[in-house]
C-alpha cells in the first residue's frame, strides 16, 4: 500500500478501554495515519461497526475488555468476537488488529492495558508488509 492507510478504532465502552485506544492512537499519530474513532457500548458490538463501515477504511482494530464472570457468558461472547472479527478480516481482505482482552480479573485487565499499540502494529505491519513495527 502506498498510500497512508485510513484505519478505524472500533472501541468499547465497557469496562476501562480508555488505555487501550491511547496506546493504539499513540502508533497511528507516531506513524501520521489518519484515523477515525467510533465507541460501541460494548465487545459484543465490534464486529457489526467494523462490518458496516468495511469500504471507507483499510485496518481496523478492535478494542474491548471482557472480564470473566460466574456464567458462560464470558466463554460465548468472546469466542463469538472473535469469530466474527475473523470471517470479516478473511472475507473482506482488511486487517483487525484484535486488542479484545478476555481477563478473568480487573487485575489482568490493567497489566495488558497497552495491547492496543500491539494490535496497531499488527495491522499496519500487514498494510505495509515491508516496513516494522
Amino acid at each position: 500500500m502506498k498510500k497512508k492507510p485510513k484505519i478505524l478504532i472500533v472501541r468499547s465502552r465497557y469496562n476501562d478501554t480508555s488505555h487501550l485506544s491511547k496506546s493504539a492512537i499513540s502508533i497511528l499519530q507516531q506513524e501520521k495515519i489518519s484515523f477515525k474513532e467510533i465507541l460501541v457500548n460494548g465487545a459484543f458490538e465490534i464486529p457489526v461497526t467494523i462490518s458496516r463501515n468495511i469500504n471507507k477504511f483499510d485496518g481496523f482494530i478492535a478494542l474491548g475488555i471482557i472480564i470473566k464472570g460466574e456464567t458462560p457468558n464470558f466463554t460465548l461472547i468472546s469466542q463469538a468476537i472473535t469469530n466474527g472479527l475473523m470471517e470479516i478480516a478473511i472475507t473482506y481482505k482488511k486487517p483487525i488488529g484484535n486488542a479484545v482482552l478476555t481477563c478473568l480479573n480487573n487485575k489482568q485487565a490493567d497489566e495488558r492495558n497497552i495491547k492496543g499499540d500491539e494490535a496497531t502494529k499488527a495491522v499496519l505491519n500487514v498494510l505495509k508488509p515491508n516496513k516494522y513495527y
